[in-house]
């Protein structure tokens, strides 16, 4: 790890870490509100994803602990979240790369689902994914926006493993 790196806080990774979860939301917002595209169930799961790790990075900064323990466990939650967003847009690229007569049937909508089915039915059903998560609304620069959405999870996931990396450095 870079020297100045290596001196960043907690707070400081927090920080670093709630910029980019609030630049990922501003551009998700965007598209959806400024240019038109409606989000599938499985890029409402993703702005789940990135709202858990903005809520570590928040909770993170306001505590600033100096220990190891506790940036460590902050680190960890906020990897998970990472991760998990990182799965479901790994899905949506899956899903996106399907054949067209491999596409599964467009389902309910998620409210209509959130309304009638139990929280873990939802999830399994929209994992399992649906003819509108497998359309391909937009490019840039020829990748789809799970892809985009993909490379900015692995940027976020810096954040958090430096969290983790804050809390095993060695103290001066």
């Amino acid at each position: 790890m870079s020297p100045h790196l290596a001196r960043l806080s907690v707070r400081h990774w927090s920080l670093a870490g709630l910029a980019f979860c609030a630049l990922m939301m501003a551009v998700a917002l965007y598209l959806e509100h400024v240019v038109g595209l409606e989000p599938c169930p499985l890029c409402i799961f993703q702005r789940v994803a990135v709202l858990a790790a903005a809520a570590v990075f928040v909770i993170a900064a306001l505590h600033n602990p100096q220990g190891r323990v506790a940036p460590a466990v902050y680190g960890a939650l906020g990897l998970a979240a990472v991760i998990g967003g990182i799965g479901v847009a790994w899905r949506h690229l899956w899903l996106q790369a399907l054949p067209p007569e491999e596409v599964p049937s467009c389902g309910p909508g998620l409210d209509y689902m959130m309304d009638l089915l139990p929280w873990r039915d939802v999830v399994a059903m929209v994992l399992s994914g649906s003819g509108e998560c497998a359309e391909i609304d937009f490019l840039l620069l020829g990748i789809s926006l799970p892809g985009w959405t993909l490379i900015g999870f692995v940027v976020l996931a810096v954040a958090p493993l430096g969290l983790v990396l804050s809390a095993f450095r060695e103290r001066v």
